[in-house]
């Protein structure tokens, strides 16, 4: 019904690019495909007003998914057919011939249009690397987890959501430490708010990597997805992906962090580096469900670090001899040209609209 209306009205297929990843020999390709005006999106990019489209997710959200579209992937020279899944999501894993950091690749749907993704491909020298939490741990949600979804659905400023303070730091130190460690972004999420944390991410200083989200609604068996299970199979995965890598793992307290982590460690005890966990003021305890029961001494020989924000985390890392106090010769990695491009976007954007509260902000010619 809502495809229907949307071909009436005379909107297309349109392709949303998120970040993938990879190694040198496949590429893991994550997309979305959505039935939206021809005017909404540049590239895969929605455009919007920054500033003055505060709480624009609905548009978005309520875009309809094109199921089981088809599309091409054009990965160096070599054209791949994919189908999205019923809910116009494609996560597909490609084989791929790529260098190593940051590439580009390029999709396609039926009608012709295009854009491109953004591929990490981790390189097979990467020792460590970071899988961390977003909600509670790199965002402050301060809602209760009922209403956890519909937030990250419908309010999609990166104006709107509080960084935990201290959070980006500590993840550029890790990173800093060595420059080819990748830095994954788990959440309970639907896709549809992927830009907007990436967004987010970038504004905030956090170092970039890809996101590891969900669908939204039911699956073919339940109602309601299962944010647990979610991150249990990303976690597993990166794990068998990638057993030359030992992780970091970042979450807080409220409920089921520890716990999710504490199994992986049992599961995957070469290939855990340590376990960070942020810990939950009173009252995000109280609305994240309650606090997870003690768990770090059922992991002998892998280390727990409890602390309320990035700062102490960081010193007891250090204390471990995990973060080196001297590291300062690698550099964190960097935004890929894409991001930058929109971020330049939005400044001038903004210099347009404000020019009085933006007289400061450097020009770019």
């Amino acid at each position: 019904m809502r495809k229907k209306q949307a071909l009436d009205r005379g909107d297309v297929p349109t392709l949303l690019p998120f970040i993938g990843y990879g190694s040198t020999s496949w590429v893991r390709v994550f997309a979305r495909v959505l039935l939206a005006r021809e005017d909404a999106f540049e590239a895969g990019h929605r455009l919007t007003k920054v500033v003055q489209d505060g709480v624009r997710g609905w548009r978005n959200f309520v875009s309809p998914p094109l199921p089981y579209a088809e599309v091409h992937v054009d990965i160096d020279g070599v054209t791949h057919t994919v189908r999205a899944d019923r809910s116009g999501v494609v996560d597909t894993v490609l084989p791929a011939s790529l260098g190593e950091g940051w590439q580009s690749i390029t999709l396609h749907v039926a009608d012709g249009d295009s854009a491109n993704a953004d591929i990490f491909v981790i390189s097979d020298q990467a020792r460590s690397g970071v899988m961390c939490d977003v909600d509670d741990t790199v965002v402050v949600t301060a809602l209760p987890r009922p209403l956890l979804a519909a937030w990250n659905s419908f309010v999609l400023d990166e104006h709107a959501r509080t960084p935990t303070p201290g959070m980006s730091v500590l993840l550029n130190r890790i990173v800093e430490a060595e420059a080819k460690s990748p830095v994954f972004y788990v959440s309970t999420g639907a896709w549809n708010v992927a830009q907007t944390l990436t967004r987010f991410l970038a504004r905030n200083l956090y170092p970039f990597g890809p996101l590891l989200l969900t669908s939204w609604g039911p699956t073919e068996h339940r109602w309601f997805r299962s944010g647990v299970e979610h991150k249990v199979t990303a976690l597993r995965r990166l794990a068998e992906d990638f057993p030359h890598i030992t992780w970091i793992l970042i979450g807080d307290d409220g409920q089921h962090d520890p716990e999710i982590y504490a199994d992986f460690a049992r599961d995957y005890p070469h290939q855990v580096r340590a376990i960070a966990i942020r810990q939950l003021t009173p009252s995000e305890a109280l609305l994240a469900g309650g606090r997870a029961e003690e768990t770090r001494y059922s992991t002998p020989g892998i280390p727990w670090v409890y602390g309320p924000d990035g700062a102490t985390l960081e010193l007891q890392l250090e204390r471990l001899g995990i973060l080196d106090p001297q590291s300062e010769t690698a550099s964190p990695l960097a935004w890929p040209a894409s991001i930058q491009q929109n971020e330049s976007k939005a400044v001038a954007e903004l210099q347009q609209d404000y020019p009085r509260f933006t007289q400061d902000i450097p020009r770019e010619d």
